[in-house]
């Protein structure tokens, strides 16, 4: 896989992912169910014109695509935790083809490694309970279960957190996030 700026003519595949109520079930409040192309393409334009970075912070969302066919697999994220911005929240979501190929940790495994080398300690991986594929991946990016939460989102959920001494390079390659 590799990581990419989001573009308008990933509308399509980015709707498979975000219109899918087996992904999407998991992101509200964050992130709500997508209807249709044109809300998909008011999303993606909403992505695009994000000021990367927050106070000097790394953050922003790219594709997660697919190196053998081009498809956009997924979407990951480096954003700050509501309310205060003060955690990093390393993010993943795939399109269902993309389920159980470990996509979502190759992603993970390579935002944590830009966040690290751009000065951050920590970043955190937000699931709600019952989330089996979301706790799966955040525990093959190596992070640690911490605890359960009502901080971020008001909602209950689990916390997992990476810290840079605990990146695992072996684990998994790091591969490029473009910006």
């Amino acid at each position: 896989m590799r990581l990419r700026p989001w573009h308008q003519d990933d509308a399509a595949e980015a709707l498979d992912i975000y219109g899918s109520s087996e992904v999407s079930q998991w992101l509200a409040p964050a992130m709500d169910h997508v209807n249709d192309l044109d809300q998909m393409r008011a999303v993606i334009t909403g992505w695009i014109g994000a000021p990367l970075g927050s106070g000097g912070r790394p953050s922003g969302r790219w594709v997660i695509e697919e190196t053998e066919s081009g498809r956009v697999a997924g979407s990951g994220q480096i954003l700050p935790l509501p309310p205060e911005g003060e955690d990093l929240e390393l993010g993943y979501q795939l399109a269902p083809w993309a389920w159980g190929r470990g996509l979502a940790a190759e992603a993970g495994h390579a935002l944590a490694h830009y966040a690290f080398s751009k000065g951050e300690e920590e970043v955190f991986a937000v699931v709600r309970p019952k989330n089996d594929r979301g706790t799966h991946a955040a525990r093959r990016i190596g992070m640690e279960w911490v605890g359960e939460t009502e901080k971020y989102y008001d909602l209950r959920l689990q916390v997992f957190r990476l810290r840079k001494g605990d990146l695992d390079t072996s684990a998994l390659q790091p591969g490029p996030v473009e910006r």
